[in-house]
């Protein structure tokens, strides 16, 4: 019979418990190691989802209200649809960019709005004069080297990548904007440029523009450098 009373009877018998908790705690984790190892990361499972651009980059919510303006005169905020309704036309007949406050809106033509910059989808983007552009040339906004021409149908890239004075000479060298104080856009890389009579302007926000170089009554344009 063990004589519990026996101090080395009680010393050999805990450290047998101990020694077989140890090996205890040591399988679970090689099992627990094992199991994890043969799993797929979290990330793999959809547990990590990353999503890139700028809000300005993002399509018009057509249910936001903008400023609308009919004829000319600013009639309140409206959801691009009843804007379009009031001024009799299609929804896509509108022109959506900024007002000279800057504010988001919409008009049938009467009111000068500059335009929102490209989408940022590549695949919605069609190069000027040629065709679409292959996967490793996708047209992408913000290319610091990329020009781009705006018209009622849209933004067009031209199909040669160049610099802020060859873009300028190339949109409105020879080019006079439309009578009656319309203006003509475009943009080289992150700005806005404008073309207004007697000269051509440049934004970087797409809102507050600054003169970048003037424009002859013959329509050609003054050689521009880069802005600092």
């Amino acid at each position: 019979m063990v004589d519990f009373r026996d101090r080395r009877v009680v010393l050999v018998l805990g450290a047998g418990i101990a020694v077989a908790a140890g090996l205890g705690i040591a399988v679970l984790l090689a099992s627990g190691h094992s199991r994890n190892g043969d799993e797929p990361p979290p990330a793999s499972q959809g547990g990590l989802v990353v999503q890139t651009g700028h809000d300005e980059d993002l399509k018009l919510d057509p249910k936001k209200p903008l400023h609308c303006f009919v004829a000319g005169k600013l009639i309140g905020d409206l959801p691009l649809s009843d804007c379009a309704q009031r001024n009799g036309v299609a929804t896509g007949a509108l022109d959506v960019g900024l007002d000279p406050s800057g504010a988001l809106a919409a008009s049938n033509g009467a009111t000068p709005l500059t335009p929102l910059p490209p989408a940022a989808t590549p695949q919605a983007q069609v190069v000027d004069g040629a065709e679409p552009l292959k996967a490793d040339e996708e047209a992408v906004v913000g290319d610091s080297a990329a020009c781009w021409r705006f018209s009622r149908a849209g933004w067009r890239r031209l199909p040669v990548r160049m610099n802020l004075d060859a873009c300028v000479q190339t949109l409105y060298g020879g080019r006079c904007p439309p009578a009656g104080g319309g203006a003509e856009y475009g943009r080289w890389g992150d700005s806005t440029l404008r073309s207004t009579p007697g000269e051509v302007d440049i934004s970087s926000n797409n809102r507050d523009f600054s003169h970048l170089a003037a424009q002859a009554a013959d329509c050609s344009v003054s050689p521009v450098s880069a802005p600092n």
